[in-house]
């Protein structure tokens, strides 16, 4: 019988307290490596795999996805950053695709299944480039120089529109255009003249700074969408402390406060022994006259109303009752210095600092009830800074509030993005198909082995109307051709896709926007160029991925992304364990 062989890189000879030797083997392990052309494939089929679940879910006529957590909840959207970042991605390099969406998601807001749909079309094409033996860094700086040519072509197809507070159509219309694809769209109008109204209240236009921490997004089950309404004040999900407090506050002076309604206690451990009635009867009188000087202090400074971010007991409560002094209790951090905003109050920690200059001022604060049910609500309305404002939305279950909030927020950003540069292209993919066309037509003029990876670059742009077609229920390949061919025949680049069955494609005419900047972030970050549009230095990545997902040796910003690059150059993988990908 032959002895087993034992590989020497998996044992360890080694020997104990009296010296008898013996071989330590590794459980069971086993190294698996793949090397060249094999493990660049690998990652481009995980990266088409994450970029083909999020395809279906692109354009108006998109569908949307539901996502079961562990614990069984439930969510139904069609955002592409919400869908990725739900999902419990393994694959190393998959995970590059969500950070992916995360910084589109992060930076403009909007735009975020159309930036994985192109980087995964991208590395699809370069598959095929890569059949053909072209190197993987020769793709990769194809790609780039072929991005350059794109962004510069959306500069001259873009249109520059006009707005104010007073002509805000144009506004409306991309917040309309980004809401299209939404669950709302049934109430797209109304939720497009909220976002709008939001923001220009928010804005400041002269600097062009749109400050969302102004805007507050709540929601409560019940009611229908169309339910949905813009208050300009804060919106709080709690009532008064006391059943027998007034519902109503008029011109209200707000104490507002970060102390508790209680007696003081040293913060060291203490005991405290109480022997007789006597000492007993002594303390309630102590916590009662503690109390009256809190809120004769509250008083005196002229206020009608207590804010408290704690809590406090039945008999501070029922004091305040006796006194007349409303108070709510529980108030959230954030929803505090909201309220200081805009109140314009001060926020107090200790009642000795509380004086008349520190409280806070409202027109009414009211308290708010919703059907049969006792939840109720309050709306701090008529505050000196106006710019503070609160969308309330309503839905008929959680999914639908969820998704509504997931809907503004993405309408808030297509108009501040709007805001903030005032230049637009057309949807519908017209200006990927009137770039894809700008960035052949430059590769013909390309000497080098480069040409082949700009007309590639040129295919994947041309995945976005495609992607569009097919979710609409039309023929991709034949409407894709027939509109490109009308742009170079008519030398118009307005032409798109026609997803919502209007029977013309000049998405000019449909008002179909897309802010520029978002469409600019979505080559930029698929890609690898910097936002002055020359290319950054290459980047020496090591094989294993621990090194390549470092902070430092992969740094992932709203500016660049080394997707592609990144992708392309890793050629050795090594795993420790059973190979199961």
């Amino acid at each position: 019988m032959s002895a087993p062989s034992i590989d020497p890189n998996s044992a360890v000879y080694t020997t104990d307290e009296y010296g008898r030797p013996f071989i330590i083997l590794r459980e069971q392990g086993r190294k698996t490596r793949m090397n060249g052309i094999e493990a660049i494939k690998s990652h481009i089929l995980a990266a088409k795999t994450v970029a083909n679940i999020v395809k279906s879910s692109l354009g108006p006529r998109g569908l949307d996805k539901i996502l079961i957590s562990p614990d069984g909840e439930i969510t139904v959207t069609n955002d592409g950053a919400t869908i990725l970042g739900q999902m419990e991605v393994e694959h190393q390099i998959a995970k590059l695709l969500v950070q992916l969406s995360k910084s589109q998601d992060d930076e403009i807001g909007d735009g975020t299944t159309g930036v994985v749909v192109l980087a995964g079309a991208l590395l699809e094409q370069s598959e095929a480039l890569l059949d053909r033996g072209i190197h993987p860094i020769r793709i990769a700086d194809g790609f780039e120089r072929a991005c350059v040519e794109a962004v510069k072509h959306l500069d001259t197809i873009s249109d520059r529109i006009e707005y104010s507070k007073g002509n805000t159509d144009n506004l409306l219309k991309t917040a309309m255009t980004s809401l299209g694809s939404k669950i709302v769209s049934k109430e797209h109008q109304q939720f497009a003249q909220i976002a709008v109204d939001a923001v220009l209240t928010v804005a400041d236009l002269e600097r062009k700074d749109i400050p969302f921490d102004l805007i507050k997004v709540d929601g409560k089950v019940g009611g229908s969408l169309a339910d949905t309404k813009l208050i300009r004040g804060v919106l709080i999900d709690k009532d008064m402390s006391h059943p027998q407090m007034p519902r109503d506050v008029r011109d209200a002076k707000l104490a507002i406060l970060t102390c508790p309604f209680e007696p003081p206690r040293p913060k060291t451990k203490h005991h405290l022994d109480i022997t007789s009635v006597e000492e007993f009867k002594k303390l309630q009188s102590y916590e009662k006259e503690k109390f009256q000087d809190m809120i004769q202090k509250v008083k005196d400074t002229g206020a009608n109303l207590v804010i408290c971010q704690w809590g406090f007991d039945d008999e501070a409560n029922h004091l305040l009752m006796q006194n007349e002094l409303p108070a709510v209790r529980w108030v959230g951090g954030p929803e505090i210095e909201l309220i200081a905003m805009a109140t314009q109050g001060r926020i107090v920690p200790r009642f000795e600092d509380l004086t008349k200059e520190k409280l806070g001022s409202a027109g009414i604060v009211r308290e708010v009830s919703f059907g049969t049910t006792r939840d109720k609500m309050l709306v701090i309305e008529g505050c000196p800074n106006t710019r503070v404002v609160t969308i309330f939305v309503r839905g008929s279950n959680k999914m639908i509030v969820d998704e509504a909030k997931r809907a503004l927020h993405d309408a808030i950003c297509a108009v501040r993005n709007l805001i903030v540069d005032n230049r637009i292209v057309y949807g519908g993919g017209s200006s990927d198909i009137s770039c894809a066309v700008a960035v052949s037509r430059a590769a013909d003029e390309i000497p080098s082995i480069e040409q082949y990876a700009m007309r590639a670059f040129a295919s994947a742009l041309e995945s976005i109307p495609l992607a569009l077609a097919e979710n609409s229920g039309l023929s991709p390949i034949e409407t894709l051709t027939e509109v490109r061919a009308r742009q170079l025949e008519e030398s118009n680049p307005h032409l798109g896709i026609d997803c919502n069955g209007r029977g013309h494609n000049d998405m000019k005419q449909q008002f179909v926007y897309d802010p520029l900047i978002s469409k600019r972030q979505q080559y930029l970050l698929a890609t690898q160029v910097r936002t002055n549009d020359t290319p950054i230095s290459r980047v020496t990545l090591a094989n294993r991925f621990s090194t390549l997902l470092s902070p430092l040796a992969f740094p992932i910003s709203p500016y660049f992304s080394l997707l592609v690059r990144a992708v392309l150059k890793i050629d050795d993988v090594i795993k420790s364990g059973e190979a199961d990908e």
